[in-house]
């Protein structure tokens, strides 16, 4: 491809309409000429369409082909490698277009960068435990919460099922699961996107709700209770990678957890086994306990 399709790929990309005079104009061809490039371009699958008439001229389709990267071969090398990290993924939003990228752009690179690439993959992976989700839900779900729109879902939490009806704030992916923060009725609460079935955008709009980022920023306004944990060495290298806990000074946690998040905390802390220590407040050390007599009661 040349270079002056490529620019025109860029400007209209830009705008939403041009005739081929104007085109002609700007890059000094004839219009017969930038006709021959439009017709090239169409011909490789960049979605233009022709409206005739007065005001008619060239416009691109929505959902447009973009122009390609110009890229190093490193570069190139380090995008397939994120290609294959995302197709690790469950239910990444557009998902169903990653198999087919990852195809399309390998088979357009030179044949020694391919077999480079089939080189490097024997000495790579990405391990990920993804579960089962029953619907692939989170492409609906950043989609409503861009246009801050009321979802109707089905969710099976430890209570049983329930049909709610909430603002999705939007969606991010933690230890192998998409969550998804969402305002229900005066409260943002927590769901677990793979127990979210049979997802409905409704017609309503809240426009106070706010964006995924403004909401991690904001302060917690729920009172909470100061926590004190105490970490062995390997339990504080542990802690380091948890977002909950990556605060950790020397060896010793501290920091405010709201009541109704205790059960929460203790099972997370079940995880670190006899690596952590509940110091403080007592309610806590119950928690854990009562989670770890449970655990003691299948095996006695």
């Amino acid at each position: 491809m040349n270079g002056r399709k490529l620019a025109i790929m860029r400007l209209m990309d830009s705008r939403k309409k041009f005739t081929a005079r104007e085109l002609a104009e700007r890059f000094g061809v004839s219009v017969r000429t930038i006709q021959r490039d439009l017709d090239a371009l169409q011909e490789m699958g960049f979605p233009l369409y022709t409206e005739v008439g007065v005001n008619g001229g060239y416009r691109v389709l929505p959902n447009r082909i973009l122009p390609p990267l110009q890229l190093t071969q490193n570069e190139a090398l380090g995008l397939f490698l994120m290609i294959e990290y995302l197709q690790q993924v469950p239910d990444f939003p557009y998902g169903s277009m990653r198999e087919h990228l990852a195809e399309q752009y390998f088979s357009t690179l030179p044949q020694d960068v391919q077999d480079l690439i089939v080189r490097m993959r024997e000495h790579v992976t990405f391990v990920q435990h993804p579960g089962e989700h029953a619907e692939m839900l989170t492409t609906e779900i950043l989609h409503a919460a861009v246009d801050k729109r009321e979802i109707e879902f089905t969710y099976h939490s430890r209570k049983g099922r329930k049909e709610i009806q909430a603002y999705p704030i939007g969606i991010y992916y933690e230890n192998g699961f998409w969550y998804m923060p969402a305002r229900h009725k005066e409260h943002v609460l927590l769901y677990r996107v793979d127990r979210m079935q049979q997802l409905r955008v409704l017609d309503s709009i809240d426009e106070s709700i706010p964006s995924l980022q403004s909401w991690f920023k904001s302060e917690d306004d729920r009172e909470g209770v100061e926590v004190v944990l105490q970490f062995t060495e390997f339990g504080t290298r542990l802690a380091h990678s948890d977002v909950l806990f990556q605060s950790i000074q020397g060896h010793e946690w501290r920091g405010l957890v709201p009541l109704e998040e205790f059960p929460f905390t203790a099972r997370k802390l079940l995880a670190y086994g006899p690596e952590v220590k509940v110091v403080s407040p007592e309610p806590l050390q119950q928690a854990v306990r009562e989670m770890l007599e449970k655990s003691w009661s299948q095996y006695s």
